[in-house]
C-alpha cells in the first residue's frame, strides 16, 4: 500500500533539487560589456599619458620630443629667381643619416664650387655630441648624385656657413666662427680635404660673413645678432678691412639683414641673398639688387618677386628654407644647393 504523499513532501523535494549544483559547462554566460571595458582602458591610458605629460613638463621626462631638422637639396632654374626642385634628383640630397664620421644633429648652410667637371659642395654637420658645427664634404659629377666624404674643418668653436671661393687658382673659405669673435680666413692646403687658418679679417660677434669681389675691392655683409647687417670693404683679400661709412645697410629689421647665401650676379646686377628672420629664424629667401656699391655710398632694392624659396608645406622642406647658393652652368640654366626645415616629432622616455 502506497503512502500518500503530502504537500509538504513535495516542496521538500523542489529545494532539495533546486540546492543540486550544476556544473560549470551547464552554467549560463555571464554577460560581458565589451564596450565599457574598452571605454574603461581608454580612460586609464588617458589618464596615464596626461599624468606623463604633467611630470615631464616639470620633472623633464616628456614622452614626445619635438625638434627642427634641416637637410639640403638641389634646385635648378633658368635664373635664381625661378628656382625649383630638381627633377633628377632625390631630394634631399644629404641628410643627418648621410653622415658617417660623426653623429649628426642636421647638415645646413650648403656652398658648392665646381671644379674640373666636379662639384664640390660643403655645408655646417651640428654634431650631437658637441652641439657644435663642423665642416663636412660631399661630392657629384653631374650634381644629382652626391655622396658624403668626411668632415674636412673641425674647431674647438661652432662653424657653419662655409663660403669656399675662388682667387688667383687658390680655394678659400670664410666660414661663420662668432663663437670666437672672429670672421676668419682659411686657405685650402690640399683641395678639398684641407683647410689651413690664415688669419681674422674682422673681429666681432659676427654671423654669416658674406664675402665677394666687385670693382677691384673685396667686401664682406656680416649680420649682428639677427637684425642688423653690417658692411666691410678691403683693397686686399688679406688686408686692412674698413666699415662702410654707411654701415650698418640694415638696422633693426629681423626680416631682412641676415644673408642667406652667396651675393650672385646675374645680367650685370649684383644679388644680395637673404633670410627672412621673422618671427621665427630662416623662414624663407629673399633676394635685393644693389644698385649702388661703392666705398662711399650703398643702395639697395628688393627683388619683387618675393620670396624666392619658401618652406613647401611637406616633406624635408616643410615649413621653411634659409639658404641657397646659385650658380649658372649654361646660358639659361642655373643649378643651386639649398636648406630646407621640417619639424618632426619621436617618442622619447627619459628618466
Amino acid at each position: 500500500m502506497k503512502t500518500p504523499v503530502t504537500t509538504s513532501q513535495v516542496d521538500t523535494a523542489k529545494q532539495k533539487e533546486e540546492a543540486i549544483e550544476l556544473p560549470k559547462v551547464l552554467r549560463p554566460p555571464k554577460k560581458i560589456n565589451i564596450l565599457n571595458n574598452k571605454i574603461s582602458l581608454i580612460l586609464i591610458a588617458v589618464i596615464i599619458f596626461t599624468a606623463g605629460i604633467v611630470v615631464g613638463k616639470y620633472k623633464g621626462i616628456p614622452f614626445f620630443v619635438t625638434e627642427g631638422e634641416y637637410a639640403i637639396g638641389i634646385f635648378v632654374g633658368d635664373s635664381p629667381f625661378s628656382l625649383v626642385p630638381h627633377p633628377e634628383a632625390s631630394n634631399p640630397i644629404i641628410s643627418s643619416g648621410d653622415i658617417t664620421d660623426i653623429s649628426a644633429k642636421f647638415v645646413a648652410d650648403p656652398f658648392m664650387v665646381q671644379e674640373e667637371g666636379v662639384w664640390y659642395l660643403f655645408f655646417e654637420i651640428l654634431n650631437n655630441e658637441t652641439n657644435q658645427g663642423d665642416i663636412g664634404l660631399s661630392t657629384s659629377f653631374d650634381g644629382v648624385n652626391w655622396t658624403y666624404q668626411q668632415v674636412v674643418l673641425d674647431e674647438p668653436f661652432h662653424l657653419s656657413y662655409p663660403l669656399v671661393f675662388k682667387w688667383q687658382d687658390e680655394y678659400y673659405m670664410v666660414p661663420e666662427s662668432n663663437e670666437d669673435y672672429a670672421v676668419k680666413l682659411y686657405k685650402a692646403q690640399q683641395f678639398p680635404f684641407t683647410w689651413q687658418f690664415e688669419k681674422n679679417l674682422i673681429r666681432g660677434n659676427y654671423r654669416d660673413p658674406t664675402i665677394f669681389r666687385f670693382n677691384d675691392h673685396w667686401w664682406v655683409f656680416v649680420t649682428e645678432r639677427y637684425d642688423v647687417l653690417h658692411l666691410y670693404f678691403s683693397d686686399e683679400l688679406d688686408g686692412i678691412w674698413k666699415r662702410h661709412p654707411e654701415s650698418p645697410i640694415v638696422l633693426m629689421d629681423a626680416n631682412n639683414s641676415r644673408s642667406g647665401g652667396r651675393v650672385l650676379a646675374f645680367n650685370d646686377t649684383l644679388i644680395r641673398v637673404s633670410q627672412d628672420c621673422y618671427p621665427y629664424y630662416g623662414m624663407e629667401v629673399n633676394a635685393f639688387l644693389i644698385t649702388e656699391l661703392t666705398t662711399e655710398k650703398y643702395h639697395e632694392v628688393p627683388y619683387l618677386g618675393n620670396p624666392l624659396l619658401k618652406g613647401s608645406g611637406k616633406g624635408w622642406n616643410a615649413e621653411r628654407m634659409h639658404h641657397m647658393d646659385a650658380h649658372q652652368v649654361k646660358e639659361n640654366l642655373w643649378i643651386a644647393c639649398v636648406d630646407g626645415w621640417r619639424r618632426k616629432t619621436r617618442f622619447d622616455l627619459r628618466f
